[in-house]
């Protein structure tokens, strides 16, 4: 029995001192804690170890209970660990972690983001509404500003800006989550168009029909350049569409997207010389019409549609009422089966096209191939998109209604029949004759954005408002972008004391020297740059 507890209590031993030994074994030499592209919601931990290892940062906000966790980084010594998703002005704890089977933790440590930029520090929620942010499903919105300094941002429930991405010499018009988890963005000038510099609070004059549908070779929702943003906020890259295939098309327009391929397909607008005395007009003019083109991110064409190869202009009955803007495409998608959808705003209809040939295979809407019943028209339509349910789905703009908001519609391309399914058409006050934008939510709500009234919402089914947003720009549209998209960067635990696990110091006697040089923490301020060093002890 002697023998047996002899026995024991060398095991333990030597379990504790293989516990000491890898506890002591792998260690934090630095901590630097530096500014992430200059952002109020960003940072990055700078961490050195003495051996090749990976690590983790918890981090949480003053207060909370909600630990977010970075996802476990790969086994080196020197680290760059990003922390997203802070709020400005605010004070943080974290803790660095070597993630292995014996883990060595840091102490808590904390550090202030700056205050918010000007510009960004906005009412965006009111406080009635910021109880009812459960509403949008755990995610964020995002909202694009074309003026200067032209940028991207997203914002949560409670109206707080939780991410952010800036340039300083052009506007963003429209933004997208591309498949691979980055944001593709189409780039504008930003004072080309008046509508664009009008403020929010004369939206309403907006409404008018009086303004044109498209102006200049830009209008309202053109564009001259995209570029590709990763969730840190880098530019992977940007094409200057003036620089690539030979300057032809240096304007864009209304919608750029990303297939899983990684092409980038946007639309374009390609005129065709016409002799208008064949239809009874006088001499040659310019038609306006459209295109898709679609390119890599080095601006190489792979493959362009042009409307006017499939389209019997001879026999249009509106070639000349419309013959600078004829068909106004204000709206381009992936279809499931990786064909187009684009909104055609003055038919009325959404058209699906062969990705292929170029064909187009349907058109949905007034006089379009699906049976449907007419009070389901719609009307200069936007955002067109197969929503999470498999059905189609648009922003109805409804210009003859005067009552705008997101419908959908299950397709039978059988019996060739477009059964409506959602109908939320907004409250009255909320119409918007142009722009706009609607899309299902993973809790069933929708999240619809009515642009010229600056109102972005959360409603149910049938338009009841759940939770507003007031943005002080005229959005051009307001995209969803749901929790899960940052599982790649940090998981969300609750916060629990923090223990260590073995009684022994967390750095080495040598280690400990060097902190002891750098016992004070070091800031350097360089305009919102900064380079916070750590005491380790």
């Amino acid at each position: 029995m002697k023998k047996f507890w002899i026995l024991i209590l060398v095991l333990v031993l030597s379990i504790a001192g293989f516990v000491l030994y890898s506890y002591n074994a792998y260690s934090i030499e630095s901590i630097k804690l530096t500014s992430l592209n200059n952002a109020a919601n960003a940072e990055v931990v700078e961490v050195l170890l003495n051996k090749e290892a990976p690590v983790v940062v918890e981090y949480w906000k003053d207060g909370s209970s909600e630990v977010l966790r970075t996802v476990r980084s790969e086994a080196k010594k020197e680290h760059k660990v990003k922390l997203l998703l802070l709020e400005a002005g605010s004070t943080y704890h974290f803790r660095v972690v070597i993630d292995r089977l014996i883990k060595v933790k840091s102490k808590d440590m904390d550090f202030q983001t700056r205050k918010q930029s000007p510009w960004l520090a906005r009412n965006w929620v009111k406080q009635e509404d910021q109880k009812n942010a459960i509403e949008l499903a755990g995610g964020l919105v995002m909202l694009c500003n074309a003026r200067l300094p032209g940028y991207i941002t997203m914002i949560d429930g409670e109206g707080k800006i939780k991410w952010y991405w800036q340039i300083d010499d052009i506007g963003v018009r429209a933004a997208t989550l591309t498949p691979r988890g980055t944001i593709l963005a189409m780039l504008r000038p930003p004072v080309a168009d008046v509508i664009d510099d009008t403020p929010k609070e004369e939206a309403d004059s907006l409404n008018k029909m009086k303004e044109s549908i498209r102006r200049g070779a830009i209008g309202f929702a053109g564009g001259t350049a995209i570029a590709e943003i990763d969730l840190s906020g880098k530019m992977l890259w940007r094409i200057n569409m003036d620089t690539v295939l030979g300057g032809k098309y240096k304007v864009i327009h209304h919608d750029v997207r990303m297939d899983k391929a990684g092409n980038i397909i946007t639309l374009v607008r390609n005129q065709l010389p016409f002799d208008m005395s064949k239809i009874g007009g006088s001499g040659i003019d310019t038609l306006g019409g459209e295109g898709i083109l679609v390119m890599n991110n080095k601006g190489e064409k792979i493959w362009e549609w042009n409307i006017w190869d499939k389209w019997d202009v001879l026999n249009d009955p509106f070639i000349k009422e419309f013959a600078y803007d004829r068909f106004h495409a204000n709206s381009l998608n992936l279809d499931t089966d990786g064909n187009y959808l684009m909104s055609v705003a003055i038919e009325d209809q959404v058209w699906k096209i062969n990705a292929t040939t170029g064909d187009i295979m349907w058109k949905l809407g007034k006089n379009g191939s699906f049976k449907m019943d007419s009070t389901h028209y719609f009307s200069f339509q936007h955002t067109v998109q197969i929503n999470p349910r498999g059905e189609l789905m648009i922003f109805d703009n409804s210009l003859w209604k005067h009552r705008s908001g997101a419908v959908s519609f299950k397709l039978d391309t059988i019996n060739w029949v477009a059964t409506p399914s959602i109908q939320a058409m907004l409250p009255k006050e909320k119409y918007t004759s142009r722009m706009g934008s609607g899309y299902l939510l993973p809790n069933g709500n929708l999240l619809q954005c009515s642009s010229k009234t600056g109102s972005v919402m959360v409603t149910d089914l049938k338009g009841k408002i759940l939770w507003e947003l007031n943005s002080y720009f005229v959005p051009y549209r307001a995209e969803y972008i749901p929790s899960e998209t940052w599982n790649t960067f940090f998981v969300k635990n609750k916060l629990v004391e923090h223990r260590m696990l073995v009684s022994c110091q967390l750095i080495s006697v040598c280690q400990a020297e060097l902190a002891e040089a750098r016992s004070a923490t070091l800031r350097q301020a360089q305009g919102d740059n900064r380079c916070d060093i750590f005491s380790l002890t």
